[in-house]
């Protein structure tokens, strides 16, 4: 059974969480992407809970998202981590896909990190690269503010001009080189999905600024924005984008590059949580 998710009802369900959980001082949502699993050195993963004990609404299995979320503790301190995450394309509306979100946010997470698979927009970023977003294009049509949602978790109307922290992306870059591998920043072109993009797509968006394209990650930055949270998101580049290579793509594709380039992306979040929350 399934139901309307509705801002009241996330309010209720944030206290429930808290209650049960005992979530303490909550510092931080972190998203990870398709194939991604996280590891932060230093902090204990506790229970893992599914979306479906949690919110109201139907959910759709999807290969590569678990579906779950944790609770990853260091003393009284907890992230909530999202294992996987909600998309558009698979018939959520904005509010159910920037739910955990939301979630962070009414329990006092006033960060958000994210990681996201992504294709490629630029012959120049192979496949496994990592991108740190530093702006996005907003081409999915839709918006979690739309209606009730804009009045109830903050200014309706939020500003969106350094959307991506310039600070926690300067972070991210001197992590990385500290780690021993590039990264590069660049704009995320977020689209509906679930189609990949065509050749002429690729080619517009390429034209239009953006580096990386996907079909996630957007509705939550703009929740998080909204709720005063500052953003930092990280996309492994599984593929090349149609057209700049001469086959066909395939989202086992996406899960297979993420797998090989997981062992870098699991390094810098480790080390960006320890620059971010230095342990006593």
């Amino acid at each position: 059974m399934s139901a309307e998710l509705t801002p009241a009802g996330l309010r209720e369900i944030a206290e429930r969480f808290r209650e049960r959980h005992r979530t303490g001082a909550l510092r931080a949502v972190m998203v990870a992407g398709s194939g991604i699993r996280l590891e932060l050195p230093g902090w204990e993963a506790g229970e893992e809970i599914a979306l479906a004990e949690v919110f109201p609404f139907r959910l759709h299995e999807l290969v590569g998202h678990r579906q779950t979320m944790t609770l990853w503790r260091r003393g009284q301190e907890t992230i909530l981590a999202m294992n996987g995450r909600l998309h558009l394309y698979q018939g959520y509306s904005p509010a159910e896909v920037a739910a955990p979100v939301r979630l962070a946010g009414l329990l006092g997470a006033e960060l958000m990190l994210a990681t996201n698979a992504s294709g490629a927009l630029d012959p120049d970023i192979p496949a496994g690269s990592l991108v740190v977003v530093s702006d996005h294009i907003n081409l999915q049509g839709f918006n979690p503010l739309v209606g009730e949602w804009g009045r109830s978790f903050g200014p309706p109307f939020p500003d969106m001009s350094e959307a991506y922290d310039p600070e926690l992306r300067r972070l991210a870059v001197a992590a990385a080189a500290a780690a021993g591998f590039a990264v590069r920043e660049g704009v995320y072109a977020a689209v509906l999905g679930p189609s990949f993009e065509t050749p002429a797509e690729v080619r517009m968006l390429g034209q239009l600024g953006g580096a990386v394209v996907g079909m996630s990650t957007v509705p939550e930055v703009i929740a998080a924005r909204q709720m005063g949270m500052k953003v930092l998101v990280i996309s492994l580049a599984t593929n090349p984008g149609a057209g700049l290579v001469d086959r066909p793509l395939s989202h086992e594709e996406v899960l297979e590059a993420g797998a090989a380039a997981a062992d870098n992306l699991r390094v810098l979040l480790g080390l960006l949580v320890q620059r971010m929350f230095p342990g006593p």
